[in-house]
C-alpha cells in the first residue's frame, strides 16, 4: 500500500497547482477514456499503472529527471481501495529511487472527488 505520509488530497493537489513557485508534474495513470473525457490541467497521460504500456511510459518519461522532482500520480478510474492502477505506478517510481512521489487520494472516482468539486480540468487528448 501507499504510505498516508505519501498521499494528498483533491484540495492539496488544487492549491499547489494554483501556486506561483514550482509545481509537481502530474502524471495519469488511469483509462485513456477518462483522460479525454476530463483530467487535471497541465497533466500528462501515462497509460495504465498496472499495465506494462504505461509502467515503460512512465519509466521513458521520468529517467531523464532528478530523483527529488516532485511528481504527483492520480487515476480515479473506480474508489481507491479497488484501484488497480495508482499502486503499481508509485511502486514503479519509488523502485527507480523517486523520493518526492505523491499519490492523489480519489476515494470515490475522479467525477465526484475532483470534476464535481469544480477544481480546473481540460478535455480531449
Amino acid at each position: 500500500t501507499i504510505p498516508q505520509a505519501r498521499l494528498i488530497t483533491p484540495e492539496q493537489l488544487a492549491k499547489a497547482l494554483q501556486a506561483a513557485n514550482q509545481k509537481p508534474l502530474v502524471f495519469e495513470v488511469g483509462p485513456h477514456t477518462l483522460y479525454a473525457q476530463a483530467h487535471i490541467v497541465g497533466a500528462e497521460y501515462m497509460g495504465a499503472g498496472s499495465s506494462d504500456t504505461g509502467q515503460q511510459k512512465l519509466r521513458e518519461r521520468v529517467k531523464s529527471l532528478p530523483k527529488n522532482s516532485a511528481i504527483v500520480l492520480y487515476c480515479g478510474c473506480c474508489p481507491w481501495g479497488h484501484c488497480p492502477n495508482m499502486h503499481p505506478a508509485y511502486a514503479l517510481l519509488h523502485s527507480l529511487g523517486f523520493t518526492n512521489v505523491k499519490a492523489l487520494y480519489i476515494a470515490d472516482n475522479f467525477g465526484t472527488d475532483w470534476v464535481n468539486k469544480g477544481y480546473p480540468v481540460a478535455k480531449g487528448d
